[in-house]
């Protein structure tokens, strides 16, 4: 009301004296400019837009099989989307099996962590085209390479090794029934051995590999596998 009355008022005194329209110009321009900056406040969204966050599992499809893999456990940045892949490739702490922080990265004060002991267990998840199964290859392909002579170690635990000179050479295969292990490892030498076990899952064979030493506790690994496995064919919860 005060600013409608001050315009009413410039406008007798705009008749009296001609020069003082501009005044009455200048007035209306800043009666319009402060209307438009309320509405403007009134309007302006509060929210702020925030970059949505990476679900914690992704669904992959693998040899048209489903698995639902947490994303924190891809190690590669190319395959952490959801759909169809022709390999996912996973890295797991062991044994809490909880997928590992952020990758450290090496430097010249951190070159010393490059020997530390390995904690995880890794596994590669690939289509296999219809490829012999694992479960067959032990049983038809490794027999012919292997030595006569077993020998029994821990709890039902069993190892063969590869003769020299054949594909497998420097290796062992270790195998149990209860619970159900097969794995093909690598003697310790400059490196130390690491192991490699192989099951199908429907139109996908899923590889794991870990540390020989681990064999020393074979069934907490062999369970590990397992329960990895199960994990990723539940369905997304």
């Amino acid at each position: 009301m005060t600013l409608l009355s001050t315009a009413q008022h410039i406008a007798r005194d705009t008749r009296r004296d001609p020069r003082s329209h501009m005044v009455l110009i200048m007035v209306s321009v800043m009666i319009a400019a402060g209307a438009v900056a309320l509405v403007a406040y009134l309007l302006w969204p509060t929210w702020v837009a925030r970059p949505a966050s990476a679900p914690q599992r992704l669904p992959v499809s693998v040899g048209a099989t489903l698995f639902n893999v947490p994303t924190a456990a891809i190690r590669r940045k190319i395959q952490r989307h959801s759909g169809p892949q022709e390999r996912v490739d996973l890295n797991f702490i062991f044994p809490s099996l909880e997928p590992p922080d952020a990758p450290k990265h090496v430097s010249a004060d951190t070159i010393e962590e490059k020997v530390q002991p390995i904690d995880r267990i890794f596994i590669s998840i690939s289509a296999h085209h219809d490829s012999l199964a694992p479960d067959m290859r032990v049983r038809t392909i490794y027999p012919r390479y292997l030595e006569q002579a077993a020998t029994p170690l821990d709890g039902g635990l069993t190892m063969r090794g590869f003769r020299e000179g054949s594909p497998y050479a420097n290796e062992d295969l270790f195998s149990a029934t209860t619970p159900n292990l097969n794995a093909r490892c690598t003697r310790d030498g400059l490196t130390p051995g690491m192991c490699l076990s192989e099951r199908r899952v429907d139109g996908a064979d899923l590889t794991f590999r870990f540390p020989r030493s681990w064999l020393s506790q074979w069934r907490d690994v062999a369970n590990a596998m397992d329960r990895l496995t199960a994990q990723m064919r539940e369905p997304r919860g």
